[in-house]
């Protein structure tokens, strides 16, 4: 069985461990409709991505 020859240290074993926090999520307000949405993501409430319809909503005569 593999054993360690020398205890890891406090600084190597952090430095291990460095890319293990979370990130923070970006979420912005929209400009079209004010409601909260993550970035680079279409805008569900209105359907809208960068000023263009991506998607269209449905109403009940396009059911």
């Amino acid at each position: 069985m593999a054993v360690p020859k020398r205890k890891t240290s406090v600084s190597k074993r952090n430095m291990r461990r460095s890319h293990d926090s979370l990130n923070n999520i970006n979420i912005i307000l929209d400009k079209e409709s004010g409601e909260p949405r993550l970035s680079h993501r279409i805008d569900l409430s209105t359907g809208m991505y960068k000023g263009r319809i991506i998607l269209k909503k449905k109403t009940k005569e396009n059911n």
